[in-house]
């Protein structure tokens, strides 16, 4: 049984930081891309990074680059989401999921099977 634990979600105020931690367990973590995406109230989930099964490759949504950085530990089997300069409109429960395809890397929801349950980050401005 998959299963993805998201952490390190809170309050904070505009400009700071917070790093996000998802760890997995129930499949081989290695050979999956990993993703993180956000949902605010009244909005679709949306993409917010990806990195491949390897680390090697990563992508951002435009309105976060330069801003978060995406990683993976596979000894680990845990990903994070490290964000920086955090602003009001950053404000949205944030997921991680798992690839459902062995080596492949996806911006699109669909391409995720599995997902965590979710954390709240909330920036005051």
């Amino acid at each position: 049984q998959v299963q993805l634990v998201e952490s390190g979600g809170g309050l904070v105020q505009a400009g700071g930081s917070l790093r996000l931690s998802c760890a997995a367990s129930g499949r081989t973590f290695s050979r999956y891309a990993m993703g993180w995406f956000r949902q605010a109230p009244g909005k679709e989930r949306e993409f917010v990074a990806v990195i491949s099964w390897s680390g090697v490759s990563t992508s951002y949504a435009d309105s976060v680059k330069g801003r978060f950085t995406i990683s993976r530990d596979n000894a680990k089997n845990t990903v994070y989401l490290q964000m920086n300069s955090l602003k009001p409109e950053d404000t949205a429960v944030y997921y991680c999921a798992t690839g459902r395809k062995l080596w492949t890397t996806s911006l699109a929801p669909e391409d995720y099977d599995y997902w965590g349950q979710g954390t709240q980050v909330t920036v005051s401005s």
